[in-house]
């Protein structure tokens, strides 16, 4: 798991093939962008862009991804993501689903910390997550990095 501001997103480029694209494109203006899934290079890389209400850390589930790593720009909005190894975890609340790339986990975060306006953080398969964690309305870039790139 990787906390930092976009300006210091060059520090990371080394750490993955795909990571040069992915911030670069984060580094872009993104308001303008609808909500839902866009295409950047096909399969190995793409945004979600998600405007939606916080839902609390009572709220916010633990999640975990295989194929893909997550890199989660804050637009806009306090944002708080929960955190934990999914090794972890307990088994999955219901089963990995492959099409989605997803398992949910009924664990709570080991730690919560804050992602604010112009904050990324990065999450790879070996880190549980649980996003929306904080309040009220909330604007961010969810990149997907193939992990096999």
């Amino acid at each position: 798991m990787i906390l930092d501001r976009l300006a210091n997103a060059r520090r990371y480029l080394s750490l993955h093939a795909g990571f040069a694209a992915a911030l670069e494109f984060l580094g872009r203006p993104l308001d303008h962008l609808p909500s839902g899934r866009q295409p950047i290079d096909g399969e190995r890389l793409f945004v979600v862009m998600n405007r939606e209400q916080g839902r609390g850390r009572d709220g916010a589930k633990l999640e975990s991804h295989r194929k893909y790593i997550d890199i989660q720009l804050t637009l806009s909005g306090a944002e708080e993501i929960g955190w934990k190894p999914t090794g972890d975890c307990g088994p999955p609340e219901t089963p990995f689903s492959a099409e989605k790339d997803i398992a949910f986990y009924s664990d709570r975060p080991e730690s919560w910390f804050a992602v604010p306006p112009g904050s990324f953080a990065v999450f790879f398969p070996h880190d549980a997550h649980a996003p929306l964690g904080g309040t009220g309305p909330l604007v961010k870039a969810v990149v997907k990095v193939a992990v096999d790139w």
